[in-house]
């Protein structure tokens, strides 16, 4: 519910910052994506498995929070800088998913794991329920 609420709070900051078109939100997210998981989320969905089920739902605690950690520095930094239409919310929607992105390679570095993976959270929950 939370990665929803932050996911809410920044499209709801780009539109007031004059994001309009479903295109730029695309554009924007993917931008986020790369720069957090070094993948777009059309490449993300691969790894998954996934068609058309949402990525989001799938994502292992580690991947949503990352995620949110990207998505809520976005989020700050356009409370701080205050930047307006597409061209300057895609430069902060790669300031906030570097953020994310090195806080993710430094875990990996510390874990010798990656934290993308193929592992999906919803099967790995079916699998505990039986």
């Amino acid at each position: 519910m939370r990665s929803i609420a932050i996911r809410e709070e920044l499209t709801e900051e780009w539109k007031n910052r004059g994001i309009k078109e479903q295109i730029e939100y695309t554009i924007l997210t993917s931008e986020i994506s790369k720069a957090t998981f070094g993948l777009t989320p059309s490449e993300y969905k691969k790894v998954k498995g996934l068609k058309n089920q949402n990525l989001r739902d799938h994502m292992t605690d580690l991947e949503l929070i990352f995620s949110m950690l990207g998505e809520a520095s976005i989020t700050a930094i356009v409370k701080t800088k205050n930047p307006k239409g597409f061209n300057q919310n895609k430069v902060v929607a790669k300031q906030g998913g570097k953020i994310a992105g090195d806080a993710r390679k430094a875990l990996e570095l510390k874990t010798n794991e990656k934290v993308v993976s193929e592992n999906n959270y919803l099967l790995e929950a079916k699998k505990k329920m039986n």
